[in-house]
């Protein structure tokens, strides 16, 4: 769409404003029900996972996610380029038709903005780049038929469909496994969890930080950063984090997980699948395996101790994660608002600055005030919408506690970042249910709602069609009244 929009402003500046004047006022207006469309799916899925566990109620969470929406969008997001919005239709087809590829990213507008709010109604995740291409898609269909449409672009969304949740879902088991060996089967979990919750911070903080500093904003000079510079800085802004936690977290979590076990009945553990339990309870700080059932084979035997159908986890130390997931989620709602932000307002841009500057060129920045239109309009549809999908992705599908809420949402953040990196088709949104049925079906077979499940998969796979079909009928109607 990137293309589109320069395309735009190079043959439109003959118009005359009073021309274009309509498509204006209906583009800022569409707009903005695409970004609180957006607010209520795409936001909410930052957050579902810290509002599924416990750690934040549905209040902190809008609190949050509007804080580090905001701060991504106008800090980092003010020059992001998308590349799934590139390249989907050549649009030397509309050099000679400057009106009809205006009235174009209406379209683009409103079929994005129909499908969000039909998802988010049935309380669907769903992935907002893949809408806007098959709403840009839908237009061109229309004017254009099948010339101009570049199909790789479209076999790319379609082996993400698969690549995006598989690679999600394998980084955060790895990271579940991990955190499962070294803290939560440990003889004492919760002093285990003490000792390595500095490096777990450490590995957080320089990860997060590697994503904005690598390749960033061009607004605060950080595209001038070399790679190996931005490693460093990563690092340290960890080791600091590390040393922060290690001296003046770590002894306040500490005292205040003791506080709050001491005020309550004493209960050792956590029964992750009370389903599968029977007439047994484990008391004391020290867990051993529940019995050595008999096997028929080593293989077998192997992977029942890998992936045990029934776990006991210790309630102090599932708590020495909350505060960890809660920066994760954070960190999830900046990274939105820097990279996504802009599939709202991106058609909005060109629009404006059409409009108010008349000329052939759009070479500048994104004007923050059209940012924090956007913003507005995301966090409107976050705290009115954002319930439905929050739930579904944090409480309805899978069983999610503070120590998987965090493996969850790290390991789809570095899914998105390294894709990104890569060139390669993502989707945030597949990422993390991808993230939360691995670590689920991992940690208890049988800890997966299925039908839930099938749902989501479903709403995937119609996303480009049902955009693509939304665009096309906006722009059958505008060609039929304007062209």
């Amino acid at each position: 769409m990137d293309t589109i929009l320069s395309t735009t402003t190079e043959v439109i500046g003959t118009f005359d404003q009073r021309s274009v004047l309509w498509a204006l006022i209906v583009g800022i207006i569409i707009a903005f029900v695409l970004g609180a469309a957006m607010g209520g799916n795409d936001v909410a899925n930052a957050f579902g996972t810290s509002v599924g566990s416990g750690v934040l109620t549905i209040i902190k969470a809008y609190i949050f996610a509007s804080i580090f929406e905001t701060l991504g969008a106008v800090l980092v997001g003010w020059s992001v380029t998308d590349t799934m919005r590139k390249g989907v239709v050549d649009t030397n087809q509309y050099m000679s038709a400057p009106k009809e590829l205006l009235l174009g990213q209406v379209a683009i507008l409103g079929g994005c903005a129909a499908w969000l709010l039909i998802a988010t109604l049935f309380r669907m995740p769903v992935s907002t780049t893949h809408s806007i291409v098959g709403a840009t898609l839908g237009f061109s269909l229309v004017l254009r038929g099948f010339q101009g449409i570049r199909w790789n672009a479209i076999l790319n969304i379609v082996l993400s469909w698969f690549l995006s949740p598989s690679l999600s879902g394998t980084i955060s088991v790895i990271l579940y496994m991990i955190v499962d060996f070294v803290v939560l089967r440990r003889d004492n979990p919760f002093e285990c969890g003490l000792n390595v919750l500095p490096v777990f911070y450490f590995v957080c903080v320089a990860f997060n930080v590697l994503m904005v500093t690598w390749d960033g904003s061009r607004l605060l000079h950080f595209n001038k950063i070399p790679v190996w510079g931005a490693v460093l800085i990563s690092l340290g802004c960890g080791f600091i984090a590390a040393m922060f936690v290690q001296f003046f977290l770590k002894p306040r979590i500490h005292r205040k997980i003791q506080d709050e076990m001491e005020s309550k009945p004493k209960i050792a553990c956590v029964v992750v699948n009370p389903d599968l339990v029977t007439d047994r309870y484990i008391v004391g700080k020290e867990v051993k395996d529940l019995e050595k059932q008999s096997c028929t084979s080593r293989v077998r035997s192997f992977f029942e101790w890998l992936l045990p159908a029934e776990r006991v986890e210790d309630a102090q130390t599932i708590k020495l994660f909350s505060t960890i997931q809660v920066f994760t989620a954070c960190f999830a709602g900046f990274a939105h608002g820097a990279n996504d932000v802009g599939n709202a307002i991106a058609p909005l841009t060109a629009l404006v600055a059409i409009y108010k500057d008349e000329n052939a060129r759009q070479e500048g920045e994104v004007p923050i005030y059209i940012l924090l239109y956007g913003v507005f309009a995301i966090c409107v549809g976050l705290w009115t919408m954002g319930h439905r999908v929050i739930r579904t992705v944090g409480t309805n599908m899978s069983e999610i506690n503070p120590a998987t809420g965090f493996t969850i949402e790290f390991g789809a953040a570095m899914t998105a970042l390294i894709c990104s990196k890569l060139g390669l088709p993502i989707s945030t949104t597949h990422c993390l249910v991808g993230s939360v049925v691995a670590v689920g079906v991992v940690k208890s077979r049988k800890n997966i709602d299925w039908s839930i499940f099938r749902n989501i998969v479903v709403s995937w796979v119609v996303t480009l069609p049902v955009s693509c079909a939304i665009s096309a009928g906006i722009m059958l109607l505008l060609k039929l009244l304007a062209l």
